[in-house]
C-alpha cells in the first residue's frame, strides 16, 4: 500500500460569528473531505510537544514521526538543506525573514509579499554590507531567507514575528538565555547582541535600496527589515526509510523551505513545481501531477500546501474559506479520483499542523482534525471533516509520533 498525506498548513480554525458561531472548516464546502469522513476515520492530533511553541517546523516534524526531543534543531537547519547550503559544526543558522515595520510596530512577517526576486535583491545587498567571515546571508524563497552566525550560540531567545503582529517591535529584540555557554562558541549574549545590531543596521540598508523606493512608489508594504528567528545547528534524524522499512521511496511537494529541508533529512526527495507559491495562488494542479507521478513510483508523499496558513495570518477570512475550498476541489478531489482507480491501494491522510485563526492572526496550540482513508478501511460515524466533528472520530486524540505509527501501520 502506497501512503500520501495532504497537508494544508494551518487550515484549523475557531468558531466565527461571521459564520454563525461555525469553523471555516464547518462552513466552507468541501465535499471530498466530507466524504474521506464518511469513508475512513476520523480523530485528533496534538502536534506539539509540551515545552514547544506551535511553529510549523515542529508541527509538521511529528506529524511525520519523529520525537521532537531528539531531533528538534530550529527551523534554520531545516531551510538550510533546503536550500542546499550544507551546515558545518560550527554554524547556527536562523531562519531571516524580510518584514515590514510601520509606526515602531510590526505590520507584517512577509515584507508585503516578497517575490523571491526582490527577496534575493534585499538580501544579496544585505550580504555585501553585513557579510564577513562570521556573518553570511543567504537567498530562501520570497520573504523567508536565512542567516548563518559561524560559533554562534543557539541558546537565545527570539520572537517569531507572525506572532506578534502590530506589536512594538524594540520589546522583541533578540535575549541571550542564562547558562547557555558550549565551548568555541559566542556565548548567547553576544549571539544576541551580533543579530540585534544586524537588524539595526539592515533598516538603513533595505530603506534606501531601490526595490523599497519602488514599492514606496507604487503603495506597497515596506520590506525595511531583517528578522532573525528560531536558530539551530545541523540536525540528526532517521530517515523515513529507516523508521518504516516499507518505504523505499519518497518524496515531498511545499513551496516552503522548511518543509521542504524537514524532508531533506527525512529522507524524501523534493520535487519542485513551478508556480508553487505558498499563497493563494499557488499551482495547485501542478502539484496535485506532481504528486500523482511521484506516487507511481514511490511509497510516501507528502504533499504540503501552505495557502491557509498565509490567509489566517493576514486575518483574511474570505481567503482562508477560498483557500479550504480550493484544497478540498483542487488537490483532495483529483488525487483521490486518480488513485481509486489504481491496482495497488493508495491510504490518504488529510490535516493541518495547527490552527491559524484569522481573529488572532497566529498559531495556537491545539489539537488538529486529521482523517484517514484507505479501501477496506473500517469506517467511524464522523460523516463531516472539521474541527467539531473529528472529535468523536474513531480514532480519538492521538499525540504526536502516533499519528504516523497509525497511518502507517494501520493501527
Amino acid at each position: 500500500m502506497k501512503h500520501i498525506i495532504i497537508l494544508g498548513d494551518g487550515m484549523a480554525d475557531h468558531a466565527v460569528k461571521k459564520l454563525g458561531g461555525k469553523t471555516l472548516l464547518q462552513y466552507a464546502d468541501t465535499p471530498y473531505m466530507d466524504m474521506l469522513a464518511k469513508k475512513g476515520r476520523c480523530g485528533r492530533l496534538i502536534t506539539i510537544p509540551d515545552g514547544y511553541s506551535p511553529g510549523s517546523e515542529v508541527a509538521n516534524t511529528a506529524i511525520l514521526g519523529y520525537d521532537l526531543d531528539k531531533v528538534y534543531e530550529g527551523r534554520g537547519p531545516l531551510e538550510a538543506a533546503s536550500i542546499g547550503y550544507e551546515m558545518q559544526p560550527e554554524d547556527m543558522a536562523i531562519r531571516c525573514n524580510i518584514i515590514t515595520l510601520s509606526d515602531n510596530k510590526i505590520k507584517n512577517h512577509h515584507g508585503g509579499h516578497l517575490t523571491t526576486s526582490d527577496g534575493d535583491q534585499l538580501i544579496q545587498a544585505l550580504n555585501e554590507q553585513l557579510g564577513d567571515d562570521r556573518v553570511r546571508f543567504i537567498t530562501g524563497i520570497q520573504y523567508r531567507h536565512l542567516l548563518v552566525i559561524k560559533g554562534g550560540n543557539k541558546h537565545i531567545v527570539c520572537s517569531p514575528p507572525h506572532d506578534h503582529p502590530d506589536q512594538p517591535w524594540q520589546p522583541l529584540l533578540v535575549r541571550g538565555e542564562e547558562g547557555g555557554e558550549e565551548p568555541g562558541r559566542m556565548t548567547p549574549q553576544e549571539t544576541a547582541d551580533l543579530l540585534n545590531e544586524l537588524i539595526i543596521k539592515s533598516q538603513a540598508i533595505l530603506a534606501n535600496h531601490p526595490i523599497n523606493k519602488k514599492r514606496l512608489e507604487d503603495g506597497l508594504d515596506q520590506a525595511n527589515s531583517i528578522w532573525p528567528w528560531s536558530p539551530g545547528y545541523r540536525p540528526s534524524m532517521q530517515t523515513i526509510q529507516e523508521m518504516f522499512p516499507e518505504v523505499k521511496s519518497g518524496s515531498v511537494i511545499s513551496a516552503v523551505d522548511l518543509i521542504r529541508g524537514i524532508g531533506h533529512y527525512a529522507g524524501l526527495k523534493t520535487i519542485i513545481v513551478d508556480g508553487a507559491t505558498g499563497l493563494y495562488d499557488t499551482n495547485y494542479e501542478g502539484k496535485v501531477k506532481a504528486a500523482i507521478e511521484a506516487l507511481k513510483t514511490d511509497d510516501f508523499v507528502f504533499l504540503h500546501v501552505e495557502a491557509s496558513d498565509e490567509a489566517g495570518h493576514d486575518g483574511n477570512l474570505l481567503l482562508k474559506l477560498r483557500t479550504i475550498e480550493n484544497l478540498d476541489k483542487r488537490v483532495v478531489e483529483p488525487i483521490y479520483n486518480e488513485v481509486k482507480t489504481w491496482s495497488e491501494p493508495v491510504a490518504i491522510a488529510v490535516l493541518p499542523d495547527h490552527p491559524t485563526p484569522v481573529e488572532i492572526r497566529t498559531h495556537v496550540n491545539e489539537p488538529v482534525p486529521f482523517v484517514i482513508y484507505y479501501p477496506g478501511i473500517e469506517a467511524d460515524n464522523v460523516h463531516e471533516y472539521d474541527e467539531v466533528s473529528c472529535v468523536g472520530g474513531g480514532y480519538g486524540l492521538l499525540k504526536l509520533q502516533e499519528f504516523m505509527q497509525v497511518f502507517m501501520n494501520k493501527e
